[in-house]
């Protein structure tokens, strides 16, 4: 798939085995940007991929891509950490044989990191937590996984582990290679706090002259309606370990462009915004704890996909793991791109409806809100 930065292409739909290609159902993509983009994972200036329906989604992340080019370090991604989880469970007679499997267990540790190496050359246990009820142990396994997102890979090091555990700890069934406290594709608190994938923190300090000419309104203005609305309004509708407008929007998009597992998007829309007035410059960060994504492995080596990792820069040559940390911090800088212009929007009465009507009845979905 070749594609101007602004040229709108189709991301065709994909599927397994011999089965025939369906191209009746496309998904349309746009590059946006570029953004301007500094941090421990990513530096530079680069056009994003974006796949979706919602056509109004491309200004508005452009609007945002374009004030990072007017901010000197643009946006700074900050990647905090990276793990894959999976958590299997085991089941003892009562709660004291389940804690001293526990036990048992962390003494052994070492002995587990042995066996999780013997499964990939990529995969590294890092911790393992536990929580017990009544006879049950649930452990979650964390893994490194280089540059692999790591579903596949965890799993495969779960189920070797497992068998290791059932076969040298005493007192202890099988229960199941998959226990929902990993966790995978729910929204949960155990993974708003530990993480799982990559745990990226975007932020940018916006001029005032900048909020004001490209945004429309004020500092002051934005940090009041993330309060009252990404914080007070997402606690009164029970929100879990998240406090943001939209960030799904802008991941489900990213990541049917580059090939991730779409799903991932629940757990990876768990996130904090955070907004605050600097003497009239707008301090603007979002946090995404749950970033999975990878630029090896199934589904990566399609055409479509193997192009928007290649124009991304993921694909070079570089230390293991180092691709899709790229990959992570542009994905956060997207997010943070849409997050803001979406929440400038919402400052101003009409205006979100306005733009949606209008872009939606025309052609120009180029044109920046």
């Amino acid at each position: 798939m070749t594609t101007t930065p602004s040229a709108t292409t189709t991301l065709p739909a994909q599927t397994s085995g011999t089965a025939p290609q369906d191209a009746s159902t496309p998904i349309p993509l746009r590059w946006i940007g570029p953004l301007r983009i500094s941090g421990n994972a990513a530096e530079g200036e680069t056009h994003v991929p974006l796949a979706t329906y919602e056509s109004p989604l491309w200004p508005s992340v452009s609007r945002g891509a374009r004030i990072s080019r007017e901010v000197d370090t643009g946006i700074t991604a900050t990647l905090v950490d990276e793990r894959m989880t999976r958590s299997v469970l085991v089941e003892a007679r009562d709660a004291q044989g389940a804690h001293a499997a526990a036990q048992a267990i962390d003494d052994r540790f070492e002995e587990l990191r042995a066996v999780t190496g013997k499964t990939s050359r990529f995969a590294e246990l890092l911790a393992v937590r536990h929580e017990i009820v009544g006879p049950l142990l649930y452990l979650r396994l964390e893994f490194a996984t280089g540059d692999a997102s790591g579903h596949n890979m965890a799993t495969l090091a779960a189920d070797a582990l497992l068998t290791h555990v059932l076969t040298h700890i005493p007192g202890v069934t099988y229960g199941s290679i998959s226990a929902n406290y990993c966790t995978d594709k729910k929204a949960t608190a155990v993974n708003g706090i530990l993480g799982r994938g990559r745990n990226v923190t975007a932020d940018i300090l916006v001029p005032h002259a900048v909020v004001q000419q490209r945004l429309h309104t004020t500092a002051a203005r934005i940090a009041r309606l993330n309060t009252t609305k990404n914080l007070i309004g997402t606690m009164l509708a029970g929100g879990i370990r998240s406090a943001n407008a939209h960030y799904a929007n802008m991941l489900l998009a990213f990541y049917l462009a580059t090939g991730q597992d779409a799903a991932n998007i629940v757990e990876g829309s768990q996130g904090i915004t955070y907004a605050e007035d600097r003497d009239g410059d707008l301090y603007f960060s979002c946090t995404l704890p749950n970033l999975i994504v990878g630029t090896v492995g199934n589904g990566k080596q399609l055409p479509c996909v193997e192009d928007a990792l290649t124009r991304l820069g993921c694909r070079q040559d570089r230390p293991t793991g180092a691709n899709a940390r790229r990959l992570a911090a542009l994905a956060a800088a997207t997010v943070l791109c849409g997050e803001l212009s979406l929440l400038a929007a919402q400052t101003n009465p009409g205006e979100l409806m306005a733009a949606h009507t209008r872009l939606e009845r025309s052609t120009g979905a180029d044109d920046e809100q």
